[in-house]
């Protein structure tokens, strides 16, 4: 259920992509920056269908944060069509870029997509395609209904298992359809890694952008991805810039600092001294208040993007957030029934203290800033009744002073 990645492996024996010339990167960045001032000129979409406006939401996250989750509780909602990480495809074409340097051509791509503009995925997909060459399709209900398949009905809970067989040979075409006959587009993204490089978008006239910024306590991110380390290598390797070198094992944990130093310079632009167009437009949920109380989080979460829980929905979410344990390591990228709260205190049974005590010096300032609580032992880590999440609100950090000072171990 709460977990955000693929279930693509890397070859057996090898960490290492086919080479791509540091020219053909250039010049497809190129391209896409071409693509995006052509794009600009263009005229305003027409809206959806009953004449308001279309709404836009990027869900903002990083792996292994409970995206998976957020962007489920997008896509089953009737008025929504949901891609997954559609960047995913720039990313893997362009796996000897960094992050910094793919940014302008993601930005360009998710812009593209959030307009229903499906010829951008020209530069990334095969000329004669499906619906099933999109990453990770089949989580998206929308892509599972009219018009762009039969297996479900628009308003139903969708089901990856059930949609693959059935609609993954339907033309792509039909992606470009289906976003233009719903009232809001959301897209999940884990490929930003600051807040600065998505202001065109949240001035472009031509989009009504909403931004859902998902953290989890890095503590338990680190326990995830070292559940997920393969899936994960060639990500890694353009998070740490290392010219299409693969990086599973990390020792060092690097990537969790590069994700926590992201997660501060996002909420950081965002809160202090944010420029004004940003103003309405920007929500920090925590995964663990979605775990601890589902339907109220929820709902202000629908709330911020113009959507409202149905019963079914409130049912399904029930269901998926009630289970019966943290779920199999093979359902780690999926988005099944667990117990939610269950899955966000698990990394306290599992990961060695000298780790935790490692991931708080690299990620304090993360730590402090989005309200999450330091342990100073080993029986404070294993200690439940210590509560570790903050409340939220302007008194949410003054915990820091407190205890600044207090020694480790």
């Amino acid at each position: 259920m709460l977990a955000a990645g693929y279930t693509w492996h890397p070859p057996a024996g090898g960490m290492w992509l086919p080479r791509i010339s540091s020219t053909t990167v250039t010049v497809l960045l190129l391209a896409q920056t071409g693509l995006l001032l052509f794009l600009v000129s263009r005229p305003r979409p027409m809206s959806p269908v009953g004449g308001e406006e279309r709404v836009h939401v990027l869900v903002l996250s990083s792996w292994r944060s409970g995206s998976s989750f957020v962007g489920q509780l997008f896509s089953q909602h009737p008025d929504v069509f949901y891609l997954m990480e559609p960047a995913w495809h720039v990313w893997a074409a362009l796996s000897q870029g960094s992050a910094p340097a793919l940014h302008m051509a993601v930005r360009d791509l998710v812009r593209s997509v959030f307009l229903c503009d499906m010829d951008v995925f020209d530069a990334y997909l095969p000329w004669r395609r499906n619906l099933s060459d999109l990453f990770q399709w089949a989580v998206s209900r929308a892509l599972c209904s009219p018009p762009a398949c039969s297996a479900f009905q628009r308003g139903a809970i969708s089901s990856e298992a059930v949609c693959k067989p059935l609609c993954a040979r339907r033309p792509f075409s039909l992606a470009q359809e289906a976003c233009r006959s719903y009232s809001h587009v959301v897209l999940k993204e884990v490929r930003f890694f600051n807040l600065e490089v998505l202001y065109p978008l949240l001035t472009d006239p031509a989009l009504n952008l909403r931004i859902v910024h998902l953290v989890r306590d890095p503590r338990a991110v680190l326990r995830s991805r070292e559940q997920t380390a393969k899936a994960l290598a060639r990500d890694n390797g353009i998070v740490l810039g290392t010219n299409g070198t693969w990086v599973e094992a990390d020792p060092g944990l690097r990537v969790v600092r590069e994700v926590c130093r992201s997660h501060v310079r996002i909420a950081e632009a965002a809160t202090r001294k944010p420029p004004p167009f940003l103003h309405g437009r920007y929500r920090l949920v925590r995964f663990e208040d979605l775990a601890r109380a589902p339907l109220p989080e929820i709902r202000e979460l629908y709330s911020f993007a113009g959507l409202s829980l149905t019963p079914q929905l409130e049912a399904w979410i029930h269901n998926i957030t009630h289970g019966s344990g943290p779920g199999a390591r093979r359902e780690a990228f999926k988005t099944t029934s667990r117990d939610a709260l269950n899955v966000s205190q698990a990394w306290r049974h599992t990961l060695p203290f000298a780790k935790i005590h490692r991931v708080q010096e690299l990620c304090a300032g993360a730590l402090q800033l989005l309200g999450y609580r330091p342990v100073f032992s080993e029986d404070e880590q294993r200690d439940l009744a210590l509560d570790l999440v903050l409340p939220r609100g302007p008194s949410s950090f003054s915990w820091a002073s407190s205890i600044s000072m207090r020694p480790g171990p």
